[in-house]
């Protein structure tokens, strides 16, 4: 197993092993939620079987306190009544009974007003009663609660009797009013949910907790949604406060349970967040290590290839010298002029080389001629250039070596044996380059992978061939390169693109 493989395989178990991690956390976090969320559920029932048993003692209360003020209306009405049978007296007056009445009478205020003005009271606060602004305000009361009792006491004149509600009627009153108010209050901001009280209509809020945004409140359309909403959630809660109508109260659950609801997913988030950044950083660190190995071996090999390229130079001239056949001579310095020129290459890797403006059709005539004299006769190149010619600029050293490192692995995918076309195409944008094998072809999955530093499908080399080439085309040349086709044993078509000039 080579070393791409063996990474890929470290990498599918690292993802594996981490996907695993946050397949966990996220069911341990889920079902956490869903208890926390269970169990405000049933708290939300019990605060709303609590605020109905409370519903229910406010409507007994009700119901009692309206016997009582029914009570004390027929007490007034009583006094009242005493008060008329006292001014028309006749026979069948009983007027024991009528005294009676008025003297019982502890709870109901009356005010006796005279044709003069003069006023005096009964069942008034006796040290308020001695201030007439205050008997004065008490009888504009109880003129507009009640028409007065006119008594006849003499010929003409007449006394006017005033009366109001019972002070037990308006303590029941009063105290009836607190504990709906209190009901109100306590009921909707008591509890932990989101709670909002209407009235019989579904359009009108009596109260709300302060969990609502009041913003909410005060727009009809708004309010309709949210009641809608929670409606759906939860059936409003009926409420009979034994007035003669029906009230609801609507409730959602807590802001706490909401969030805690989306927090699984949150956390999901953030963790596949930092898997991604982590990766990219690992993958930016190890890439730029393999850069520095690279361009310390590149410049190492260039080095030690120095002294005996110089040594072979001088050899040549020894043989030539020697009357060697000069043809024979000739060759070998063609072959040290190419060692030169990739010693040249090796040399450029880590630092940015000089483009020069260059013709593309030169070059990739030279660099398959080159090809051509070295590789078995069983290959057949094929060199398709337009007649127009196309210029670029790029490092020519660099460039032909991508050419030769394409065409090589060509040659191993077709086993020594087949046809290598070169395509020239210009294009209004900049140029293209195809080299089209006849070998074994390579899977679609692979097309991306076969860039990556360390792969290679032969029992020697360190697949360092083709990522070299991405790195001279997209990164000196500014340029692209990829699989454009490829079809299992019928070939592949690599492409190369340059802007033109």
């Amino acid at each position: 197993m080579n070393i791409y493989a063996r990474k890929q395989r470290w990498k599918l178990g690292l993802a594996a092993t981490a996907l695993v991690i946050v397949m966990l956390s996220f069911w341990y976090t889920h079902n956490l939620v869903k208890r926390i969320a269970s169990d405000e559920k049933l708290k939300a029932q019990t605060w709303v079987k609590a605020i109905q048993s409370r519903a229910s003692l406010i409507k007994y209360t009700n119901q009692l306190f309206g016997a009582i003020k029914q009570e004390e209306r027929k007490k007034a009405e009583l006094v009242a009544e005493a008060f008329k049978q006292l001014n028309r007296f006749d026979n069948n007056f009983d007027i024991n009974f009528v005294l009676r009445v008025l003297q019982e009478n502890t709870t109901v205020p009356v005010i006796l007003v005279n044709d003069n003005g003069e006023m005096t009271s009964r069942n008034l606060d006796s040290i308020k009663s001695r201030d007439t602004t205050y008997l004065r305000q008490e009888l504009n009361k109880m003129k507009e609660k009640n028409d007065p009792v006119v008594i006849n006491y003499y010929k003409n004149f007449n006394s006017y009797l005033y009366y109001n509600d019972s002070k037990v009627f308006s303590d029941i009153q009063l105290a009836f009013d607190k504990l709906k108010k209190s009901f109100e209050d306590v009921e909707v901001n008591t509890a932990e949910v989101r709670v909002i009280f209407t009235d019989a209509s579904k359009r009108h809020v009596i109260a709300h907790s302060t969990r609502i945004d009041t913003a909410l409140i005060n727009t009809p359309e708004k309010l309709r949604n949210m009641l809608q909403s929670m409606a759906s959630e939860n059936m409003p809660v009926p409420i009979d406060l034994g007035e003669g109508e029906t009230n609801y109260i609507f409730y959602a659950e807590s802001d706490l349970l909401t969030k805690l609801r989306y927090y699984p997913y949150v956390q999901f988030g953030v963790i596949g967040l930092f898997l991604i950044i982590a990766y990219i950083l690992f993958s930016t660190a190890r890439k730029a290590e393999q850069d520095q190995v690279w361009v310390g071996m590149s410049k190492e090999t260039a080095h030690q290839l120095g002294t005996p390229l110089s040594s072979l130079m001088a050899w040549n001239d020894h043989l030539l010298s020697q009357g060697v056949d000069a043809n024979i001579v000739n060759e070998m310095q063609q072959d040290v002029k190419r060692l030169v020129m990739i010693t040249e290459r090796f040399s450029k890797i880590g630092s940015q080389p000089t483009l020069a403006l260059e013709n593309i059709n030169e070059v990739l005539a030279e660099s398959i001629d080159y090809l051509r004299k070295r590789t078995s006769k069983n290959v057949q190149y094929v060199l398709n250039l337009p007649e127009e010619q196309l210029f670029a600029h790029l490092s020519k050293p660099l460039f032909e070596w991508v050419i030769e490192n394409i065409c090589k692995n060509a040659v191993d995918a077709m086993e020594g044996k087949g046809r290598i076309t070169v395509d020239l195409i210009g294009v209004p944008e900049g140029l293209k380059i195809n080299i089209i094998d006849t070998g074994k072809g390579i899977p679609k999955s692979k097309f991306t992978t076969v860039f990556e530093p360390g792969y290679t499908t032969k029992s020697r080399g360190w697949g360092l061939g083709l990522s070299l080439c991405k790195r001279i085309i997209e990164t000196y040349h500014k340029g692209k390169i990829y699989v454009f086709n490829s079809e299992p044993n019928r070939g592949t078509t690599f492409r190369i693109e340059l802007k033109r000039e």
